[in-house]
Protein backbone atom coordinates (compact mmCIF):
# COMPACT_ATOMS: atom_id res chain seq x y z
CA UNK A 1 0.00 0.00 0.00
CA UNK A 2 2.78 2.39 0.92
CA UNK A 3 4.61 1.54 -2.31
CA UNK A 4 1.46 2.20 -4.39
CA UNK A 5 0.91 5.55 -2.67
CA UNK A 6 4.52 6.54 -3.29
CA UNK A 7 4.14 5.64 -6.96
CA UNK A 8 1.00 7.75 -7.32
CA UNK A 9 2.62 10.72 -5.61
CA UNK A 10 5.61 10.38 -7.87
CA UNK A 11 3.40 10.39 -10.96
CA UNK A 12 1.57 13.56 -9.89
CA UNK A 13 4.84 15.28 -9.10
CA UNK A 14 6.22 14.48 -12.55
CA UNK A 15 3.15 15.97 -14.23
CA UNK A 16 3.38 19.13 -12.13
CA UNK A 17 7.09 19.60 -12.84
CA UNK A 18 6.69 19.37 -16.62
CA UNK A 19 3.31 21.03 -17.09
CA UNK A 20 3.09 23.56 -14.29
CA UNK A 21 3.75 26.67 -16.42
CA UNK A 22 1.14 25.92 -19.05
CA UNK A 23 -1.67 24.25 -17.09
CA UNK A 24 -1.73 25.72 -13.59
CA UNK A 25 -3.44 28.80 -12.20
CA UNK A 26 -0.62 31.27 -11.53
CA UNK A 27 0.56 34.88 -11.66
CA UNK A 28 2.53 34.35 -14.81
CA UNK A 29 2.38 36.69 -17.77
CA UNK A 30 2.99 35.76 -21.39
CA UNK A 31 4.60 38.85 -22.95
CA UNK A 32 3.83 39.19 -26.67
CA UNK A 33 6.28 41.67 -28.19
CA UNK A 34 6.07 43.53 -31.49
CA UNK A 35 8.70 45.95 -32.81
CA UNK A 36 8.14 49.42 -34.19
CA UNK A 37 10.93 49.62 -36.77
CA UNK A 38 11.13 53.37 -37.33
CA UNK A 39 14.32 55.30 -38.11
CA UNK A 40 12.91 58.85 -37.88
CA UNK A 41 9.85 60.66 -36.47
CA UNK A 42 8.17 63.30 -38.66
CA UNK A 43 8.20 66.73 -36.99
CA UNK A 44 7.75 69.06 -39.94
CA UNK A 45 9.81 67.00 -42.41
CA UNK A 46 7.90 64.16 -44.09
CA UNK A 47 10.69 62.20 -45.71
CA UNK A 48 8.67 59.06 -46.36
CA UNK A 49 6.20 61.00 -48.50
CA UNK A 50 8.92 62.95 -50.34
CA UNK A 51 11.48 60.16 -50.67
CA UNK A 52 13.54 59.90 -53.86
CA UNK A 53 15.50 56.64 -53.99
CA UNK A 54 17.69 57.92 -56.83
CA UNK A 55 18.75 60.99 -54.85
CA UNK A 56 19.48 59.15 -51.63
CA UNK A 57 20.87 55.99 -53.16
CA UNK A 58 18.55 53.72 -51.17
CA UNK A 59 14.90 53.21 -50.33
CA UNK A 60 13.24 54.74 -47.29
CA UNK A 61 12.50 51.31 -45.87
CA UNK A 62 16.14 50.22 -46.19
CA UNK A 63 16.98 52.62 -43.35
CA UNK A 64 14.58 50.95 -40.93
CA UNK A 65 16.35 49.19 -38.04
CA UNK A 66 16.11 45.44 -37.54
CA UNK A 67 14.13 44.05 -34.65
CA UNK A 68 16.35 43.09 -31.72
CA UNK A 69 17.40 39.55 -30.85
CA UNK A 70 16.22 39.56 -27.24
CA UNK A 71 14.49 41.52 -24.50
CA UNK A 72 15.52 42.42 -20.96
CA UNK A 73 12.47 42.79 -18.70
CA UNK A 74 12.72 44.38 -15.26
CA UNK A 75 9.88 43.98 -12.77
CA UNK A 76 9.62 46.76 -10.15
CA UNK A 77 7.22 46.51 -7.24
CA UNK A 78 5.06 49.51 -6.39
CA UNK A 79 5.71 51.78 -3.40
CA UNK A 80 3.46 49.80 -1.04
CA UNK A 81 5.42 46.57 -1.49
CA UNK A 82 8.64 47.87 -2.97
CA UNK A 83 11.88 45.99 -2.51
CA UNK A 84 15.29 47.38 -3.38
CA UNK A 85 15.83 47.45 -7.15
CA UNK A 86 13.98 45.20 -9.59
CA UNK A 87 13.97 41.62 -10.79
CA UNK A 88 15.44 41.08 -14.24
CA UNK A 89 14.29 38.52 -16.81
CA UNK A 90 15.58 37.83 -20.31
CA UNK A 91 13.08 36.92 -23.01
CA UNK A 92 13.25 35.97 -26.71
CA UNK A 93 12.58 38.66 -29.30
CA UNK A 94 8.90 37.74 -29.63
CA UNK A 95 8.38 37.76 -25.86
CA UNK A 96 8.05 35.01 -23.31
CA UNK A 97 6.98 34.06 -19.83
CA UNK A 98 7.33 36.65 -17.07
CA UNK A 99 6.95 35.51 -13.44
CA UNK A 100 5.27 38.02 -11.13
CA UNK A 101 3.59 38.02 -7.71
CA UNK A 102 0.12 39.12 -6.64
CA UNK A 103 1.41 42.67 -6.04
CA UNK A 104 1.06 45.57 -8.46
CA UNK A 105 4.21 46.17 -10.50
CA UNK A 106 5.71 48.43 -13.10
CA UNK A 107 7.48 46.75 -16.02
CA UNK A 108 10.44 48.08 -17.99
CA UNK A 109 11.58 46.47 -21.24
CA UNK A 110 14.56 47.13 -23.49
CA UNK A 111 16.55 45.03 -25.97
CA UNK A 112 19.48 43.17 -24.44
CA UNK A 113 21.64 42.75 -27.56
CA UNK A 114 23.29 46.19 -27.59
CA UNK A 115 27.08 46.53 -27.78
CA UNK A 116 27.80 50.27 -27.40
CA UNK A 117 25.06 51.19 -24.94
CA UNK A 118 25.88 51.86 -21.27
CA UNK A 119 22.93 51.50 -18.85
CA UNK A 120 22.79 53.60 -15.69
CA UNK A 121 20.64 53.60 -12.51
CA UNK A 122 18.68 50.61 -13.71
CA UNK A 123 17.55 49.80 -10.15
CA UNK A 124 14.77 52.40 -10.44
CA UNK A 125 12.44 52.86 -13.38
CA UNK A 126 12.36 56.62 -12.73
CA UNK A 127 16.11 57.02 -13.20
CA UNK A 128 17.04 54.17 -15.57
CA UNK A 129 18.87 55.63 -18.56
CA UNK A 130 21.11 54.73 -21.47
CA UNK A 131 24.17 56.50 -22.82
CA UNK A 132 27.36 55.58 -24.71
CA UNK A 133 31.06 55.52 -23.90
CA UNK A 134 33.38 58.49 -24.19
CA UNK A 135 35.28 58.52 -27.47
CA UNK A 136 38.22 60.87 -27.88
CA UNK A 137 39.68 62.43 -31.00
CA UNK A 138 42.96 64.28 -31.20
CA UNK A 139 42.73 68.04 -31.52
CA UNK A 140 39.83 70.47 -31.18
CA UNK A 141 36.76 69.49 -33.21
CA UNK A 142 34.36 72.40 -32.71
CA UNK A 143 34.50 76.02 -31.67
CA UNK A 144 32.29 77.54 -28.95
CA UNK A 145 29.75 76.70 -27.58
CA UNK A 146 30.55 73.01 -28.13
CA UNK A 147 34.07 72.80 -26.73
CA UNK A 148 32.90 71.55 -23.30
CA UNK A 149 30.69 68.77 -24.63
CA UNK A 150 31.63 65.16 -23.96
CA UNK A 151 32.64 63.41 -27.19
CA UNK A 152 30.99 60.01 -27.45
CA UNK A 153 30.47 56.99 -29.66
CA UNK A 154 27.21 56.72 -31.53
CA UNK A 155 24.74 54.28 -29.93
CA UNK A 156 23.59 51.09 -31.56
CA UNK A 157 19.90 50.33 -31.86
CA UNK A 158 17.88 50.60 -28.66
CA UNK A 159 14.19 49.92 -28.15
CA UNK A 160 12.11 50.30 -25.01
CA UNK A 161 8.65 49.91 -23.46
CA UNK A 162 7.22 50.74 -20.04
CA UNK A 163 4.06 49.59 -18.27
CA UNK A 164 2.93 51.41 -15.10
CA UNK A 165 0.69 49.84 -12.44
CA UNK A 166 0.62 46.39 -13.97
CA UNK A 167 -1.74 44.09 -12.03
CA UNK A 168 -1.17 40.37 -12.62
CA UNK A 169 -4.24 38.20 -13.17
CA UNK A 170 -4.24 34.56 -12.10
CA UNK A 171 -5.41 32.61 -15.16
CA UNK A 172 -4.73 29.16 -16.47
CA UNK A 173 -1.61 29.11 -18.62
CA UNK A 174 -0.70 32.69 -17.72
CA UNK A 175 -2.06 36.10 -18.65
CA UNK A 176 -1.53 37.28 -22.25
CA UNK A 177 -0.04 40.77 -22.41
CA UNK A 178 1.06 42.61 -25.59
CA UNK A 179 3.82 45.24 -25.63
CA UNK A 180 5.27 47.39 -28.41
CA UNK A 181 9.01 47.95 -28.39
CA UNK A 182 9.50 51.49 -29.66
CA UNK A 183 12.75 53.12 -30.82
CA UNK A 184 14.86 55.13 -28.39
CA UNK A 185 17.56 55.64 -31.03
CA UNK A 186 17.05 57.28 -34.43
CA UNK A 187 19.09 57.68 -37.61
CA UNK A 188 20.39 60.81 -39.31
CA UNK A 189 21.46 60.49 -42.92
CA UNK A 190 24.32 63.02 -43.17
CA UNK A 191 25.25 64.21 -46.66
CA UNK A 192 28.39 66.31 -47.31
CA UNK A 193 28.17 67.66 -50.87
CA UNK A 194 31.62 68.53 -52.25
CA UNK A 195 31.50 70.69 -55.35
CA UNK A 196 35.25 70.82 -56.03
CA UNK A 197 38.29 68.66 -55.32
CA UNK A 198 36.62 65.39 -54.30
CA UNK A 199 39.30 63.50 -56.26
CA UNK A 200 41.89 64.52 -53.65
CA UNK A 201 40.10 62.84 -50.71
CA UNK A 202 41.41 59.61 -49.20
CA UNK A 203 39.33 59.39 -46.00
CA UNK A 204 36.50 61.30 -44.34
CA UNK A 205 34.99 61.38 -40.88
CA UNK A 206 32.63 63.69 -39.04
CA UNK A 207 31.15 64.88 -35.77
CA UNK A 208 27.72 66.13 -34.77
CA UNK A 209 27.46 68.54 -31.82
CA UNK A 210 24.54 69.48 -29.61
CA UNK A 211 23.01 65.98 -29.49
CA UNK A 212 21.45 64.28 -26.47
CA UNK A 213 23.95 62.55 -24.22
CA UNK A 214 21.45 60.00 -22.87
CA UNK A 215 17.83 58.84 -22.89
CA UNK A 216 15.51 57.78 -20.05
CA UNK A 217 14.18 54.30 -20.69
CA UNK A 218 10.85 54.80 -18.90
CA UNK A 219 9.46 57.63 -21.01
CA UNK A 220 11.88 57.94 -23.92
CA UNK A 221 12.74 61.53 -23.01
CA UNK A 222 16.29 62.60 -23.68
CA UNK A 223 18.50 64.23 -21.05
CA UNK A 224 19.19 67.96 -20.99
CA UNK A 225 22.95 67.34 -21.32
CA UNK A 226 24.37 67.56 -24.82
CA UNK A 227 27.24 65.61 -26.35
CA UNK A 228 29.24 65.45 -29.57
CA UNK A 229 28.87 62.27 -31.63
CA UNK A 230 31.97 61.04 -33.48
CA UNK A 231 31.59 58.91 -36.59
CA UNK A 232 33.26 57.75 -39.81
CA UNK A 233 32.04 58.56 -43.31
CA UNK A 234 31.87 56.76 -46.63
CA UNK A 235 33.03 58.49 -49.80
CA UNK A 236 30.37 58.86 -52.49
CA UNK A 237 30.12 60.27 -56.00
CA UNK A 238 28.85 63.58 -54.55
CA UNK A 239 31.23 63.78 -51.58
CA UNK A 240 30.83 61.93 -48.29
CA UNK A 241 27.98 60.32 -46.38
CA UNK A 242 27.27 58.84 -42.95
CA UNK A 243 24.35 57.15 -41.25
CA UNK A 244 24.55 58.45 -37.71
CA UNK A 245 22.53 56.86 -34.92
CA UNK A 246 21.54 59.14 -32.05
CA UNK A 247 19.18 59.53 -29.10
CA UNK A 248 18.06 62.75 -30.80
CA UNK A 249 18.13 66.29 -29.47
CA UNK A 250 18.47 67.12 -25.74
CA UNK A 251 15.39 67.56 -23.54
CA UNK A 252 12.93 66.17 -26.05
CA UNK A 253 9.99 65.99 -25.97
CA UNK A 254 9.60 69.39 -24.31
CA UNK A 255 7.69 72.57 -25.00
CA UNK A 256 10.85 74.55 -25.73
CA UNK A 257 11.57 72.53 -28.84
CA UNK A 258 9.40 74.28 -31.38
CA UNK A 259 10.28 75.51 -34.84
CA UNK A 260 8.74 78.89 -33.96
CA UNK A 261 10.83 79.28 -30.83
CA UNK A 262 13.83 81.59 -30.83
CA UNK A 263 15.48 79.80 -27.94
CA UNK A 264 16.50 76.53 -29.56
CA UNK A 265 19.41 74.21 -28.92
CA UNK A 266 22.32 75.01 -31.32
CA UNK A 267 23.71 72.18 -33.42
CA UNK A 268 26.81 71.91 -35.57
CA UNK A 269 28.34 69.46 -38.01
CA UNK A 270 32.03 68.83 -38.62
CA UNK A 271 33.77 67.25 -41.60
CA UNK A 272 37.39 66.17 -41.35
CA UNK A 273 39.11 65.12 -44.57
CA UNK A 274 42.39 63.33 -45.03
CA UNK A 275 43.72 64.05 -48.49
CA UNK A 276 45.77 61.62 -50.54
CA UNK A 277 48.87 63.71 -49.89
CA UNK A 278 48.43 63.39 -46.11
CA UNK A 279 47.06 66.87 -45.52
CA UNK A 280 44.09 67.24 -43.17
CA UNK A 281 41.26 69.71 -43.73
CA UNK A 282 38.44 70.63 -41.35
CA UNK A 283 35.05 72.17 -42.08
CA UNK A 284 32.36 73.28 -39.61
CA UNK A 285 28.69 73.91 -40.39
CA UNK A 286 25.80 75.36 -38.39
CA UNK A 287 22.86 72.97 -38.81
CA UNK A 288 20.57 74.46 -36.15
CA UNK A 289 17.88 75.40 -38.69
CA UNK A 290 17.85 71.92 -40.21
CA UNK A 291 17.56 70.32 -36.78
CA UNK A 292 14.48 72.36 -35.77
CA UNK A 293 12.15 70.01 -37.63
CA UNK A 294 14.22 66.87 -37.08
CA UNK A 295 14.60 66.15 -33.35
CA UNK A 296 14.36 62.39 -33.87
CA UNK A 297 16.22 61.41 -37.03
CA UNK A 298 16.10 62.75 -40.57
CA UNK A 299 18.37 64.06 -43.32
CA UNK A 300 21.05 66.71 -42.84
CA UNK A 301 22.71 68.12 -45.96
CA UNK A 302 25.62 70.57 -46.19
CA UNK A 303 26.95 71.75 -49.53
CA UNK A 304 29.39 74.10 -51.21
CA UNK A 305 32.49 72.32 -49.88
CA UNK A 306 35.60 73.06 -51.93
CA UNK A 307 39.08 71.56 -51.91
CA UNK A 308 41.58 73.56 -53.87
CA UNK A 309 44.12 71.94 -56.17
CA UNK A 310 46.76 73.73 -54.13
CA UNK A 311 45.70 71.79 -51.02
CA UNK A 312 45.23 68.58 -52.96
CA UNK A 313 48.64 68.64 -54.69
CA UNK A 314 50.70 70.12 -51.86
CA UNK A 315 53.71 67.99 -50.92
CA UNK A 316 53.04 65.26 -53.46
CA UNK A 317 51.45 61.97 -52.51
CA UNK A 318 52.61 61.14 -48.99
CA UNK A 319 49.53 59.26 -47.78
CA UNK A 320 48.31 55.81 -48.70
CA UNK A 321 44.64 56.08 -49.70
CA UNK A 322 44.14 52.36 -49.15
CA UNK A 323 44.65 52.45 -45.37
CA UNK A 324 41.60 51.44 -43.34
CA UNK A 325 41.97 53.90 -40.46
CA UNK A 326 43.48 57.22 -39.52
CA UNK A 327 46.69 55.91 -37.97
CA UNK A 328 47.72 58.45 -35.32
CA UNK A 329 44.38 60.19 -35.87
CA UNK A 330 42.36 57.13 -34.87
CA UNK A 331 39.64 57.73 -32.27
CA UNK A 332 40.02 56.13 -28.83
CA UNK A 333 37.01 54.77 -26.95
CA UNK A 334 37.24 55.01 -23.17
CA UNK A 335 35.49 52.13 -21.44
CA UNK A 336 34.15 53.14 -18.05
Amino acid sequence: MAISLLFLLGGCRKDLCYDHDMHSISYQTNINATWEQVWERPYGCHWQEEWNAETYGTTYDALRPDAAKGIAAIVYETAETKTEGGIEFHLPANGGLLHTTVNTHSLLFYNDDTERIVFNNIGSSATASATTRTRTRAGSIFSEPYTEERTVSTPDMLYGAFVADFEPIAVKGGQQFPITMRPLVYTYLIRYEIEQGAQHIALARGAMAGMAESVYLKEGKTSEESATLLFDCNLTDYGAEARVMSFGVPGFPDSYYNKASKDVQPHALNLELMLKNGKKLDFEFDITEQMKNQPCGGIITVSGIQISDEDGMEGGSGFNPDVIDWGEYKDVEIKL
